[in-house]
């Protein structure tokens, strides 16, 4: 079992409102997202086969905020950066360019959010990799 930080980049197809949970509706544009989140608990990056089952619905439980956003039709995670053994969490979710969607993931720590919204391009995914590298060699 490794863990660590992972950030999933998820596809939105078209524009939808998501109710996360007790964090409220957000208006989300169809494109990419990055969620940034811990595996440092049980399981370890195990939690990231978690989120591929809601995402495709062989999961309905709904325990993190991300869960709103993956078990909606149509989502799918398209690739998962991992940084093994790296708490960077809030680091790769603060620098990350982007819109960040406030009060989506971020409940236990002092950050706005860790879901971005990277829009439609194809360059977010390198953005993604870039500043896991970076929070690494801080």
């Amino acid at each position: 079992m490794t863990s660590g930080t992972y950030t999933l980049l998820i596809e939105l197809p078209e524009s939808v409102t998501i109710t996360f949970g007790a964090a409220g509706e957000r208006e989300l544009a169809a494109g990419t997202y990055a969620y940034t989140g811990s595996a440092f608990g049980p399981g370890g990056f195990s939690r990231i086969d978690r989120h591929r089952r809601v995402a495709s619905g062989e999961n309905d439980a709904r325990h993190w905020h991300v869960d709103y956003l993956l078990g909606h039709p149509g989502t799918r995670i398209v690739e998962v950066v991992r940084s093994a053994e790296a708490d960077i969490e809030c680091a790769v979710s603060r620098r990350l360019a982007g819109e960040p969607i406030e009060g989506v993931g971020a409940s236990d720590c002092d950050c706005n959010s860790h879901l971005v919204y990277g829009g439609e391009g194809e360059a977010f995914p390198d953005e993604v990799r870039r500043t896991h590298a970076s929070a690494r060699n801080d």
